[in-house]
């Protein structure tokens, strides 16, 4: 008789394979905002005109799902055992992902982003051959560096934000970027680390556990709040004042008063550093990618100040 397995059984035994849907959630396209936005503010920068559509598609798509999919995918495979503990619903712990499938999509889309950059010529292939390099090493020994609740935040920071919008300008100028661009570029990266640091409030407890020393693990959560507000806003201070010495005066204010409106988020926030992180997460940071968009429509070529 042939070995028929009852219907019960049948659904309850492990796919063999992801569906497409897991491999989505995999990818995380909620976190494919900021590196896609960065691109655009590159592209603005640049003062590309709409000519140039077809490569500042093929930019944004590189940097939201391709590489930063991709880092995704290489950070949840190879923290696993830790979102066992934090996030027992995501693929791979939750068994949606069987076997070694988070390992091969991890490496498969590092392919796909590699050949994609390349088609964006040497600036974009190195760009992207750098980007793929930071996420492969803030994830996977031996250097894993998100161990590190500085350096993993700052590899984030400036591949999330510093990298994407030094790549749009340069791409769509075809050239090296305007060295005004690359500072505000690395300011705004380097503020970005107080904002890969909400993500790690909801995390204290595995990351604890499994020795990732994240500032909310190292400090206590309310001196990591701390911490993160003087990182997102010193940097983007800085900002102002450079725009005013370059003879910007309007973005120099709207960025000003952004980050005006940030200090009195984070003074809401800091009533409840783990409970808010979520919520500063979308009011605060909302804030902090405008006052970038300002930035780089003041520093566009012929821009009026």
């Amino acid at each position: 008789m042939p070995d028929v397995m009852p219907p019960a059984l049948q659904a309850s035994r492990p796919a063999a394979r992801p569906s497409p849907a897991v491999v989505l959630e995999l990818l995380k396209p909620i976190t494919w905002f900021p590196p896609m936005w960065a691109f655009g503010c590159g592209i603005v920068a640049s003062g590309a005109g709409l000519g140039s559509w077809p490569l500042m598609l093929v930019g944004i798509l590189l940097a939201g799902p391709l590489v930063c999919g991709m880092s995704q995918a290489v950070n949840d495979w190879f923290d696993r055992h830790v979102d066992a503990i934090n996030e027992p619903q995501r693929p791979i712990p939750s068994g949606r992902m069987p076997g070694r499938w988070g390992l091969y999509v991890a490496i498969g889309w590092t392919g796909v982003s590699l050949a994609v950059g390349a088609l964006l010529g040497p600036w974009g292939f190195g760009a992207t051959v750098l980007a793929v390099a930071l996420a492969w090493a803030y994830s996977a020994p031996p250097l894993r560096l998100k161990q590190s609740g500085i350096w993993g935040p700052l590899a984030c920071g400036l591949c999330y934000e510093s990298l994407p919008w030094i790549t749009g300008a340069a791409v769509l100028s075809g050239g090296a970027p305007d060295p005004r661009i690359v500072a505000v570029a690395l300011l705004y990266g380097l503020g970005a680390h107080g904002i890969m640091t909400l993500n790690d409030f909801k995390s204290i407890e595995g990351d604890r556990r499994f020795g990732l020393n994240s500032l909310p693990v190292m400090l206590g959560p309310r001196r990591a709040a701390l911490a993160a507000c003087f990182a997102m806003a010193a940097p983007q201070a800085v900002v102002v004042l450079l725009l005013l010495l370059w003879g910007a005066p309007y973005a120099a204010g709207f960025v000003a008063a952004v980050l005006a409106l940030q200090g009195l988020a984070m003074r809401r926030w800091m009533t409840d550093p783990r409970g808010l992180a979520p919520w500063y997460n979308g009011a605060g940071v909302t804030l902090f990618v405008a006052g970038m968009m300002a930035c780089s429509i003041a520093l566009a070529p012929g821009a009026a100040p």
